[in-house]
């Protein structure tokens, strides 16, 4: 195993080639952390974590919410050869409990706010751990001279587990191993073009990947600057990207959205140089938004078990192909696969995504089981996507291929429904399921938010669906929501969605 990998702390060499330099700004607090300044956060939170009897492969969970110490904790687990655990505060205290059960930490940290649901998830759970306050017990840190030294431990080795958000089943605890953090920021900054100059913001939750490794990680690994928001605002966010003069975000296609709505959209935004998206493809209607506001536009995938940052695109092909993921990120191999385990070579065929390659996880904490279904022969991982190769190499992501149902025979992809369903002028967010259907097998059921409830007609929806799509994709239900169902990371909650209709056809 080589230890590059395992010892590359891009925080503790900035601190020491240019201390001054800044590497995050607290939005909410109006704070700015320096890399020395961060750095010595984290010895501090380190030597915390030898006196409390943290050994190597021990869990740290935190329960908190978007806020400095949790990187400088860490960069303390990482130091200390332990994982971090950060915990969905979202949850109610019965669907937290098995998570802390799973994870069995050494100890929990957390915001005083979330004593109460932490004690009634451990007590839900049948866990005993010592609680750490981070706002009162903050004056229990030891100073950053009583940091023991970093343990050496290999490249395989833990330092951040992270929870899915279940929405294909019970959540299962991702472990990311060293390597990961480092070939993602290598491959990042490489495919992305990031360098020591760029600004980018987190705003997702601490407990999914992306507020982690989209912006965050790659950017201290060149030197750059992180924003951290309490959460996403649109009126906030579009304020602060003049104010911190980001030069580049991330947003799933939800939150593009709302950005799209808000009054002050079209100002100038001289300091954006690249708009991401991910989570799910974007719409092309926002894509045509963005492009004319002259905004740089490209659409990522990945997840947590592998990257999160996958392929790579110019700016040329985003613009003409905005669909298109790209070719595989430096580091990082990708591969198509059909029902029938045959390696997909032709060009237009779909097949299921396989990625290798050192960003990919190691393996779901104490779940050999699930970690076995999840990997294919040869260290594969099945991602569970479907996606087209182009003659060029180039890959675009087709949608989940649990979500794939078949109406008459033919294949129907949910997204590419949805996305021609979003062009609609009446449509401002739409989910489409396959349900069963007497005389096709399957169909489509379409779940629509419109943008005017009192005057959408579902006829001519069906009737404008229909000279956009071919007839077996256009939805043979319509259901109008007042809002479809979403998970914590901002992606289509599809269990939640197939619960509420199963309820309506009860």
């Amino acid at each position: 195993m080589s230890h590059w990998f395992a010892a590359h702390d891009p925080v503790a060499w900035w601190a020491r080639l240019d201390p001054e330099r800044v590497a995050l700004v607290d939005d909410a607090r109006d704070r700015r952390h320096t890399y020395a300044a961060l750095d010595e956060a984290a010895a501090r939170w380190h030597a915390l974590l030898a006196q409390a009897g943290v050994a190597a492969g021990d869990r740290v969970a935190v329960l908190a919410g978007n806020r400095v110490e949790q990187f400088a904790l860490l960069l303390a687990c990482w130091r200390a050869g332990a994982m971090l655990v950060p915990l969905n505060w979202r949850l109610a205290a019965p669907e937290l409990g098995p998570v802390l059960a799973s994870a069995r930490p050494r100890l929990l940290l957390g915001e005083g706010r979330f004593r109460a649901l932490a004690e009634a998830a451990c007590a839900a759970g049948d866990v005993t751990t010592r609680w750490l306050d981070l706002d009162d017990d903050a004056h229990l840190l030891p100073g950053a001279a009583d940091a023991p030294a970093p343990r050496h431990v290999d490249d395989g080795a833990g330092y951040l587990v992270l929870y899915t958000s279940g929405s294909t089943g019970a959540p299962k605890g991702v472990v990311l191993p060293r390597r990961q953090l480092v070939a993602n920021a290598v491959a990042t900054t490489v495919g992305w073009g990031l360098h020591a100059g760029d600004v980018g913001p987190v705003t997702t939750p601490l407990f999914h990947t992306g507020g982690w490794h989209v912006v965050a990680t790659p950017l201290w690994h060149v030197g750059g600057r992180v924003v951290l928001f309490d959460a996403f605002d649109p009126a906030t966010f579009l304020h602060a990207i003049r104010r911190h003069a980001l030069t580049i975000a991330f947003g799933v296609p939800t939150q593009l959205q709302l950005l799209l709505e808000r009054p002050e959209w079209g100002e100038p935004l001289p300091s954006l140089r690249l708009l991401l998206s991910g989570g799910a493809p974007c719409p092309d209607p926002v894509i045509a938004r963005l492009a004319a506001a002259g905004l740089t536009y490209r659409q990522g995938y990945g997840l947590t078990e592998c990257g999160p940052n996958c392929f790579a695109t110019t700016d040329a092909r985003a613009a003409a192909e905005p669909q298109v993921v790209g070719h595989p990120v430096p580091l990082l191999e990708a591969r198509l696969v059909a029902d029938d385990g045959r390696v997909v070579h032709d060009a237009g065929e779909p097949g299921e995504l396989q990625l290798r390659g050192p960003q990919r996880f190691r393996e779901y904490l104490f779940d050999h089981e699930r970690t076995a279904e999840a990997l294919a022969p040869g260290g594969w991982l099945r991602t569970g996507d479907l996606a087209v190769r182009d003659a060029r190499g180039a890959y675009r992501i087709c949608g989940r291929r649990k979500e794939l149902f078949i109406s008459g025979g033919e294949n129907v992809y949910p997204g590419e429904v949805e996305n021609a369903l979003l062009a609609l002028p009446t449509v401002r967010e739409v989910a489409v399921l396959g349900v069963p259907h007497p005389r096709w097998g399957e169909a489509g059921c379409a779940f629509v938010v419109p943008r005017d409830a009192a005057t959408f007609d579902a006829e001519r929806f069906v009737h404008d669906a229909r000279e956009r799509l071919a007839g077996y994709k256009v939805p043979r239900e319509v259901h109008v929501v007042d809002a479809l169902p979403r998970l914590a990371s901002g992606k289509l909650d599809r269990v939640a969605l197939r619960a509420a209709w199963e309820r309506a056809r009860a």
